[in-house]
């Protein structure tokens, strides 16, 4: 270090004020504003961006994993039933009893006789096919939460006995839920087509089917654009028992 009588007066530095160290911020932010827009404006895809590529493969992946989880769950809830079965103590009436809640819950395998009612998007180009009608919008072409609601209630009013949406069991706690085109059951993500099945009388299904005014109103989308609605019978079809987690943390019967 040299000494201070042989160095240079130097004279000190300004001080930066508050007001242009905040104007500088405004400028700095105004820039890259600017600069934001000008990259949109020169054609960025909003709707392909990686960042939403990266959201959709996420959401996939948590599918994914969601259908592993409930495999393994159904695996040990098996071996729990089992371990629970062996020397419990309880009498036949008792297990009779479990058994009945198992099936009205819906945690165990049901066969029967049934119906599967399929549902598809027209096709994205799909136009008019009934003269007077108006040329369909985006959202008369595609699949939405009602019209599988209304699937799943008219087979309830039908008397079934218990209803698969894809590959899954619905249980008192289930919800049919949509975002866009896509389904959304039990953290689980499908798309079209839907199949929906239901085991019990085939012929009461198919006349609920026909009844429900929510349905006849889909079908009029079905003859003027093209939207898929099929429905098969079964002889004898099984579903599977419900392997996901259940959120209820207590119940009370409701009071006829």
């Amino acid at each position: 270090m040299s000494n201070s009588a042989d160095s240079p007066h130097r004279p000190p530095r300004p001080r930066l004020r508050p007001v242009r160290f905040l104007t500088l911020i405004v400028f700095a932010l105004a820039g890259l504003l600017f600069w934001l827009s000008f990259d949109t404006a020169r054609g960025t895809n909003l709707r392909s961006d990686d960042s939403m590529l990266r959201l959709s493969d996420l959401i996939q992946e948590r599918s994914h994993k969601n259908g592993d989880q409930d495999d393994r769950n159904a695996t040990l809830r098996a071996e729990v039933d089992a371990l629970a079965r062996r020397d419990n103590g309880t009498s036949k009436a008792e297990e009779a009893k479990v058994k009945a809640l198992e099936k009205n819950a819906g945690t165990k395998p049901l066969k029967g006789s049934g119906v599967t009612v399929t549902l598809t998007d027209a096709p994205p180009n799909a136009t008019a096919k009934i003269p007077g009608v108006p040329q369909p919008q985006p959202n008369d072409l595609v699949i939405h939460q009602q019209d599988l609601q209304a699937v799943v209630n008219a087979l309830w009013h039908g008397g079934a006995k218990g209803i698969r949406v894809m590959d899954q069991r619905l249980i008192s706690t289930s919800a049919v839920r949509c975002v866009g085109n896509t389904l959304i059951l039990q953290g689980r993500v499908y798309s079209p087509p839907y199949k929906v099945t239901a085991v019990g009388d085939r012929e009461a299904l198919t006349n609920a089917l026909t009844a429900s005014p929510a349905i006849q109103n889909y079908l009029q989308y079905v003859n003027a654009y093209g939207l898929g609605w099929k429905v098969d019978q079964h002889e004898a079809v099984t579903l599977p028992g419900y392997s996901g987690t259940v959120d209820l943390h207590y119940a009370q019967p409701v009071k006829p």
